[in-house]
This record gives structure tokens, C-alpha cells and sequence, in this order.
């Protein structure tokens, strides 16, 4: 427990930082934005009710599905701009997540702002006419000042929420305070998961009382104590930012890592390797397959660990199975003159999407096949990780064997080994790597049609950094050198052994493990 919370206080500073900074970029935006939009409502019946109608469209959108709809939307353009200008810009992380948040943090400052200059008295309004003010004039020296509280709530209310989107921005690849929920949740630390909803609870309780400072000052007109609350909130911005002053400097690599505890370990693995060398190194972890792929291809990260089945599947867009070795090589031929991306080889192991069950429900079923499982599957429950329902592996094996689950239901990874054995579950689609299948007995399902694709591992490389000899001579020693029951023994240290490793901790361990 003390391991994990000093962990955890050693990640606070950055995660604090960027959460702060991505969270005030946000609310400053989305004020600079939605206050001009505020008073023409008020001053036009016409436009006030799109204006606000639309910005409750946006709030019904789930705040990470926004998130998550930009990415691409950016990659187009920054693809575009590079194409007639050579020059694009970084489509994770920051940039996404930043018009996201702006986007959703729009309404309350609307209404609010919008509501405020309305209720102004009608005979305030008139007297400021009758001394011939214009309406500029009437607008900022008399509307404005008296709607200021209530504009103000409205911010409030705003930043609260800012603050809370804002830890979903980690599968955009946007360093938060959400890290260490993702994270936490994936490897069952607990502490990280209540760290990080602490400290964005607290985060928001701060900005809120300091705002609410700013809205006192406004409705006693008190300068003394509007002063004091913008000096507060500036000089906890300050503080936030100053960890991240030495981080991004020129030369750093950047690791990515999609969301499961092999992942993780492999990330800082590559990183451990790099630091060794003298490198600096940034990591983007949790990120999504289509992301993490799309990310690497524009160059926002120099490299990650990914699954030729889904690189196979998923960017070639393939539905044949020709075998291990002829997958590997034409994946490495055609991402390379697709993309320019180096498939600098296989660790040495497979992490294969499989069909387990329980063993006493698998005897009394008689199921040892996936063809034994399409007899039962109509009344059966099927429990998937987040993504594979909606993939083209998860197509063909259902296309393959007829596959049809009374029903079907999408977990965290962690979380559906748990629902497969709490009985929620009769079937789930584990991985092949995973330590818990052989510490919990488990049966694999065997595939005899071969719907499923293999799945080596392999270390990607951006087209940037394809040629970049640091890189490449940290990463190289690792291709074919981790045995799959190497891999098993790393993952289960994290993901259910008692003394519960940290990524980190285990990456080391299989790092000492393989004379690395």
C-alpha cells in the first residue's frame, strides 16, 4: 500500500500539470467563446434559441465519445494541410482533447451569461438610454457589471465540469489526472484509482472556491476580493505548470501503449531500454487501436508494441488466415510501403485472441472447440474486452462457426475475467499471453476452421524515427528474445499475484529475467 501511494505522489506533479493546463486552456476558450455568443442571444429572440439548443446538443454527446471524435477529424486535416503546406500539426492528445473540453464546458456560460443580461431591471436599462449611452456603453458599464454573478456561477459551474471531462482524455493520448483511474482500473490498484478521482475532486473543489471568490467580488463590487480570486486561480496555474517545464524537449522519445497490463509492461520496457541509453522518454498509454496505429503512422508517437492479427485485420483491412510467417512478412512489406512503418520485427511471442470458459462449465457442456461452442452459444453469455465485438476478427469467427450468443456483453479486461468467474459470463475472448488463463485453470477453446488470425507481437516504428539509430539499437535486442511463458509470468505479477507489481516493477523483472 505505501509503495503504491508514494507511486502514486511521484506521477502527481505532471498529471497535475497537464490536467490543469488542459482544463484552464479549456474553460478560458470556452468563456472567450461563449460570452460574445451570450449577449447576441440576448440581444436577438431569433438566434438565442439555436445558440442555446445547439449547446445542448453537445452536452448529450458522452464527453468521452466527443473526445474521441476529433482525433480523426484533426489527423484529416493536419494530413491536408501537410499535403499543400508540408507542414501539419499533433492530432493527440492536447489539441483534441482542448476543443473537446471547450465544446462541452459552453453551456452553462451560455445560459447563464445569456439569463444574466436578461434579467438586468428594464428601468436600469432605460435610465442608462435616457443619460445617452450607446449601446456599447449601456453593454459594459451597466448589463454586463449586473449580470456578472450570475455569469460567473455559470463558470463555475463549467469548470467543475471541465475538470471532470477532463480525465477522459487519456485514450486521446492526453496525460490527466485520468491516467491513474485507466491505469488503476486495468491493473486493480485501487490506490491509483482513488488518488486520481481524489485529486480531481480536489482540483475542482479549489478552482470552484476560487471562482466563487471572483462571483463575491462581482455581486458585493468588491475589487478587493475579485482580485484576490483571479490572483489565487493564477498562481495555482503557475504552480501546476511548473513540473512540466522540462518535459517535451527535443530529442525525447514518445511510447506509446494501448490499455491492458502487457501493454504497460512492453511500454515501459522500451522504455526502461531507452533511459538506459540516455534518452529521454514520454509515454501515451491507454490509447485506443485505431489511435495508437493512426498516431504512430503521422509520427505523434516513435513507437509501440502491436498484433500483426490486428494490424492484419484491422489497417489491411484482410479476412484471409495464410499462416504465421506469411502474415508477419506481408505485414511488414506493405506497412512499410503504405505508411512507412517499420515493423522492426516479433519479441518472440503470440498474444492471440482466445475463447476460454471455466472448466467445470466447459465439462458439463461438453464444449472443447469453438465448433462445440456454437451448439450451446444460443444460450450462453458472451463477455468481450471493450473492442473485440466490434472488430473483423470477431466477424470471422462468427461468420466461420455460425456464432450466436443469447447474450453479449463488453467489459474492461479485468473485469471480464472477473465476470467469467462470478458465472456473468459463460464464454469470454481472453488472450493467449494472459497469465490468469493457466492460474485459473482455464479451457481454450480450440480453433480447428483457423478464424482467428495470429497475433505476434511486434515493435512498430514510426516513419520519423525509422532510421534513427538510438532508437533502433535500444530496441532491436528485444525482437525474438521474450518467450510467450516470460511474458505470462510478467503479466500475472501485475494483474493477480498478491504483491501486485507495478508495470513498471514487472517490466524490470522480465527485463532482468531475459539478461536485457
Amino acid at each position: 500500500m505505501n509503495a503504491r501511494l508514494a507511486a502514486a505522489w511521484a506521477l502527481l506533479p505532471e498529471y497535475l500539470g497537464w490536467h490543469v493546463l488542459l482544463s484552464a486552456s479549456a474553460l478560458v476558450l470556452g468563456v472567450a467563446i461563449s460570452l460574445p455568443l451570450a449577449v447576441a442571444a440576448s440581444r436577438s429572440p431569433r438566434l438565442r434559441w439555436p445558440v442555446l439548443a445547439g449547446a445542448s446538443l453537445i452536452q448529450t454527446i458522452p464527453s468521452l465519445a466527443l473526445l474521441a471524435l476529433f482525433y480523426p477529424l484533426l489527423l484529416a486535416i493536419s494530413a491536408l494541410a501537410r499535403s499543400l503546406t508540408s507542414h501539419g500539426f499533433a492530432a493527440l492528445g492536447f489539441l483534441p482533447s482542448l476543443l473537446a473540453l471547450t465544446l462541452y464546458s459552453m453551456l452553462p456560460i451560455l445560459r447563464n451569461g445569456a439569463a444574466g443580461i436578461l434579467g438586468v431591471d428594464p428601468a436600469v436599462k432605460e435610465a442608462a438610454d435616457g443619460v445617452g449611452m450607446t449601446p456599447r456603453q449601456r453593454l459594459f458599464q451597466v448589463e454586463l457589471p449586473l449580470a456578472a454573478p450570475v455569469i460567473m456561477a455559470g463558470v463555475r459551474t463549467a469548470a467543475v465540469w471541465t475538470i471532470g471531462a477532463a480525465t477522459l482524455s487519456t485514450p486521446v493520448g492526453q496525460t490527466s489526472l485520468g491516467n491513474y483511474i485507466f491505469a488503476g482500473l486495468q491493473t486493480e490498484n485501487w490506490v491509483f484509482v482513488l488518488f486520481g478521482c481524489a485529486a480531481s475532486a480536489a482540483l475542482a473543489l479549489v478552482a470552484d472556491q476560487l471562482l466563487g471568490l471572483v462571483e463575491l467580488g462581482a455581486r458585493r463590487r468588491s475589487r478587493l476580493l475579485t482580485l484576490a480570486g483571479l490572483a489565487g486561480l493564477a498562481v495555482g496555474v503557475a504552480l501546476a505548470l511548473l513540473p512540466l517545464a522540462g518535459l517535451g524537449k527535443p530529442g525525447s522519445y514518445v511510447i506509446g501503449a494501448k490499455n491492458f497490463s502487457e501493454q504497460y509492461i512492453l511500454a515501459d520496457l522500451m522504455a526502461q531500454r531507452l533511459q538506459a541509453a540516455g534518452a529521454s522518454v514520454q509515454r501515451k498509454e491507454d490509447l485506443g487501436s485505431a489511435v495508437a496505429y493512426r498516431a504512430l503512422a503521422a509520427g505523434e508517437i516513435d513507437a509501440y508494441v502491436d498484433y500483426s492479427g490486428t494490424l492484419w485485420t484491422n489497417v489491411l483491412q484482410r479476412t484471409d488466415n495464410p499462416g504465421r510467417k506469411p502474415v508477419l512478412d506481408q505485414l511488414t512489406a506493405e506497412l512499410k510501403r503504405r505508411d512507412g512503418v517499420l515493423v522492426l520485427g516479433s519479441l518472440g511471442f503470440e498474444n492471440a485472441y482466445a475463447f476460454v470458459m471455466r472448466p467445470d462449465r466447459a465439462a458439463a457442456l461438453h464444449i472443447a472447440s469453438i465448433a462445440d461452442l456454437a451448439r450451446e452459444a444460443p444460450h450462453l453469455t458472451l463477455g468481450s474486452d471493450l473492442e473485440f465485438l466490434s472488430r473483423p476478427e470477431w466477424k470471422a469467427v462468427q461468420s466461420a462457426y455460425d456464432l450466436s450468443f443469447r447474450t453479449q456483453r463488453s467489459y474492461q479486461p479485468t473485469f471480464m475475467y472477473r465476470a467469467l468467474s462470478g458465472g456473468e459470463a459463460d464464454v469470454i475472448s481472453a488472450f493467449s499471453s494472459d497469465g490468469r488463463i493457466a492460474a485459473d485453470k482455464l479451457v481454450v477453446l480450440s480453433d480447428p476452421k483457423g478464424a482467428i488470425p495470429p497475433y505476434d507481437a511486434v515493435v512498430l516504428i514510426s516513419p520519423r524515427r525509422a532510421h534513427d539509430a538510438r532508437l533502433l539499437a535500444a530496441l532491436k535486442p528485444l525482437i525474438g528474445k521474450i518467450p510467450v511463458e516470460a511474458m505470462r509470468q510478467a503479466n500475472l505479477s501485475v494483474d493477480r499475484d498478491q504483491a501486485k507489481a507495478s508495470p513498471a516493477e514487472a517490466a524490470s523483472a522480465l527485463r532482468a529475467k531475459l539478461g536485457l
